[in-house]
């Protein structure tokens, strides 16, 4: 089943069971999704897991910086609700990866392509994000990855 379909079924089982927190969440995404169709011109045939798996990983990052910008305003109560919507979006993404296993593809990129220092970040960094996709969070990936280098 494609990750769209999935969508449309769990925000129907969500309206069907009166779960209007996660219904107003899924609608969300699923207006995403269909902004990205749009804007992509693929309105018609719609958009691949892989491209949808970004956008939701796009989501909850949005939602986790809010939480962190409440919480840093002293407002618990907006940075719980963020919180949550992070957590349901997350359950349509791929299992997240250990940071062991995130710095063993980092030191697995630096050696294929044979970079040191700083200045070769991005290179890294895009080298293990291509490989890992969206079962590593980006931020983490960055950190790692300077870690190694300098």
């Amino acid at each position: 089943m494609s990750l769209k379909v999935r969508l449309e079924t769990d925000l129907k089982a969500a309206l069907l069971g009166g779960d209007r927190f996660v219904a107003d969440v899924l609608r969300g995404l699923k207006a995403v999704i269909l902004n990205e169709e749009v804007a992509q011109g693929k309105r018609d045939e719609g958009l691949d897991d892989a491209t949808i798996e970004q956008l939701i990983a796009r989501e909850v990052k949005k939602r986790n910086d809010s939480v962190q910008q409440y919480t840093d305003a002293a407002r618990p109560e907006l940075a719980e609700a963020e919180a949550a919507e992070a957590k349901v979006l997350e359950a349509y993404l791929p299992e997240q990866l250990s940071e062991a296993d995130i710095q063993a593809a980092i030191t697995e990129a630096i050696a294929s392509l044979g970079v040191s220092g700083p200045a070769a970040m991005g290179q890294v960094i895009g080298a293990v994000k291509a490989k890992l996709g969206n079962a590593a969070d980006g931020a983490t990936v960055a950190r790692l990855t300077k870690e190694a280098l300098l």
